[in-house]
């Protein structure tokens, strides 16, 4: 609506009182005492005295012009303890790789070959590493000469095929080790003294422990169920069939180079149970360790946290199955295997 548009009619003469009448009207005189506090537009000149005068209580909360500022330290949480993530694999080896024809065979190989159960061995006696033997797959080309009671000294001819040596019997046996009744850890563990008759450019070496079946012309920790660290590149291999994983520098020659696992079983309220198989897998701990001219170098946990997407199973490397130590050749390499601790740099 709009006041005061012409249509509607002037009606101020008939409500408006006449001017003559308002000379004998008396207006009583009323008086209005002021509102409490200053007046709004009032400022004190003196800001000291008014202080003092009067007191007035802030209101709560920040200013409307301030922001409350962002605490990152709060609002971003302590990562430090986190375990760190996986590192991430090679697609092939920057020094050598076998060929997919041979991968594909060994895939086949084990298609028809399930882990091996675990040896009941009735004797504990034979599991004693000075009288371990070796085991020499058929593309093995070289020579192998006993030392001593657990050493061997062994040397290939050049150019020849990738071949796997393994241990006559486990290091690690299921019945005697993964049970551990009166002690809280079982460590396996052997040494490789690398001699001058290796290729001076690289070493062709991979040392590591496998369960057993594995295929004689594959290098430990290339296929299931093994794990390795090899010279020429000096990546460690769990089940990677592809470059391995960052892990330490090559190998020379000269150096003495170990590998060991440590079995531990979980803290756990239960007690231990006699006459049945032993610990599983889920309640053993496994650390794995590489050495150097007797000082260890590195290591690392069979279940460190993986790439779902690249990384297969350990199936077979977590204490319920028997493990075999294992040393891949290929190309010309000389060195001794130590199996009895009294030649091992590394002191335990």
């Amino acid at each position: 609506m709009c006041f005061g548009s012409s249509s509607e009619k002037d009606t101020s003469a008939v409500n408006s009182r006449p001017v003559s009448d308002l000379k004998n009207i008396t207006i009583p005189q009323e008086t209005y005492a002021p509102p409490p506090g200053p007046p709004p537009n009032f400022q004190h000149q003196n800001a000291a005295s008014s202080q003092q005068s009067e007191q007035y209580a802030p209101p709560p909360g920040p200013p409307p012009s301030q922001a409350p500022q962002h605490n990152w330290q709060t609002a971003v949480p302590d990562t430090s303890l986190l375990p760190p993530p996986p590192s991430v694999g090679y697609q092939v080896s920057p020094t050598n790789n076998a060929t997919e024809t041979e991968a594909n065979s060994a895939e086949a190989w084990l298609c028809n070959r399930p882990l091996a159960k675990p040896l009941r061995i009735t004797d504990p006696a034979v599991l004693n590493r000075d009288s371990t033997t070796l085991l020499l797959p058929p593309s093995f080309q070289g020579t192998v000469k006993p030392l001593s009671q657990g050493r061997y000294h062994i040397k290939t001819k050049s150019k020849s095929p990738d071949a796997c040596i393994t241990s006559s019997l486990p290091l690690y046996s299921v019945f005697y080790h993964s049970q551990l009744p009166y002690e809280n850890k079982h460590t396996i563990y052997f040494e490789i003294k690398l001699l001058p008759g290796s290729r001076s450019s690289e070493i062709s070496l991979g040392l590591g422990f496998v369960a057993q079946p594995y295929p004689p012309f594959r290098l430990p920790g290339w296929e299931r169920a093994s794990l390795g660290v090899h010279g020429d590149d000096g990546h460690r291999y769990v089940n990677d069939k592809w470059g391995g994983r960052d892990f330490t520098r090559p190998f020379k020659r000269g150096e003495t180079v170990g590998i060991g696992m440590t079995f531990a079983r979980k803290a756990t309220d239960q007690p231990p149970a006699y006459g049945k198989l032993p610990v599983a897998a889920a309640q053993m701990d496994v650390e794995v360790f590489f050495t150097r001219d007797g000082k260890k170098d590195g290591g690392w946990d069979i279940h460190e946290e993986l790439d779902a997407q690249e990384d297969l199973p350990i199936t077979g490397l977590e204490g319920a199955h028997d493990l075999y130590a294992a040393v891949g050749t290929f190309d010309a390499v000389e060195f001794e295997v130590r199996f009895a601790e009294e030649d091992w740099l590394y002191k335990p």
